[in-house]
């Protein structure tokens, strides 16, 4: 094989070699952008689902607030009417009491 054969075959070994070189980078740097891409995605993803989860223990906990303020505002008027019917049922009595004390001490001036 004459010598100008042999050199015009490395040289087309060497193109050839630079070619899959320059391929693999292209590939590699597609990849790298593609998986970047993915993990963007897969991070929104994540936040999204982070932010869902949270509104959704805020309604719950809302939820939980509200119910127990209802319990509270229930048991509160409860007690009040029994206070007052307490009270209602005492009225008769402090009513002759101070009328009896009213009696002494017009009875103590006279």
């Amino acid at each position: 094989m004459p010598e100008t054969a042999v050199l015009e075959r490395i040289k087309d070994a060497e193109q050839e070699a630079d070619d899959i070189v320059a391929e693999a980078e292209a590939e590699a740097k597609e990849r790298i952008e593609t998986a970047r891409e993915e993990a963007d995605e897969i991070r929104e993803a994540a936040r999204e689902e982070a932010e869902a989860a949270a509104e959704d223990e805020l309604a719950d906990a809302r939820e939980d607030i509200e119910a127990e303020r209802e319990r509270i505002l229930d048991s509160g008027e409860r007690e009040r009417e029994a206070l007052v019917e307490a009270a209602r049922e005492r009225e008769d009595a402090v009513v002759e009491h101070v009328i009896d004390l009213f009696e002494e001490a017009v009875h103590a001036q006279t």
